[in-house]
C-alpha cells in the first residue's frame, strides 16, 4: 500500500503526531481542522460563523494540496461544542458545498484543541 503525506502552508500546521491528510489510492483522509489561522496559528476572531467559515477554508486547503475540492468529499464528520450550533453549520456548509452533499455526522463534545467550538474531520474521494 502506497501511502503520500499531504501537506500545504494553507492550512494549519499539525500540532500533534499526526499529518493534515494522507492519501491512499484515490482516496484522501483529512485530519480534523480547528479554526486556526494557518500564518498565525491562533484563533480565528470573531463569533461561530467564522469559526465555521475558517474550519471549511482549512479543510479546502487540504483539499486542494491533494489535488481535490471540497464537493470530493465523501464523509464529513463535524463536532461541536454546542449543538445548538448545527443550523449554522447547514447554513454555512451549503456555501462551500454543491449538492448531492457528502454522508456527515454531527457529534456533541466537552471540549475541542485550543478551546475551538468546531472540528471537522473528512474522508476525500478523487475522480
Amino acid at each position: 500500500m502506497k501511502r503520500d503525506i499531504i501537506q500545504t502552508d494553507n492550512a494549519p500546521q499539525a500540532i500533534g503526531t499526526y499529518s493534515q491528510a494522507v492519501k491512499v489510492d484515490n482516496t484522501v483522509y483529512l485530519s480534523g481542522q480547528i479554526p486556526l489561522v494557518p500564518e498565525t496559528m491562533e484563533l480565528v476572531e470573531g463569533d461561530m460563523s467564522m469559526q465555521i467559515h475558517r474550519v471549511f477554508d482549512n479543510l479546502q486547503a487540504v483539499c486542494h494540496a491533494a489535488g481535490g475540492e471540497l464537493n470530493n468529499i465523501v464523509k464529513l464528520n463535524v463536532f461541536l461544542i454546542d449543538l445548538n450550533h448545527f443550523p449554522l453549520v447547514n447554513e454555512i456548509m451549503a456555501s462551500y458545498f454543491d449538492e448531492p452533499y457528502p454522508a456527515r455526522a454531527a457529534v456533541g463534545v466537552a471540549a475541542l484543541p485550543k478551546g475551538a467550538q468546531v472540528e471537522m474531520d473528512a474522508v476525500m474521494v478523487l475522480p
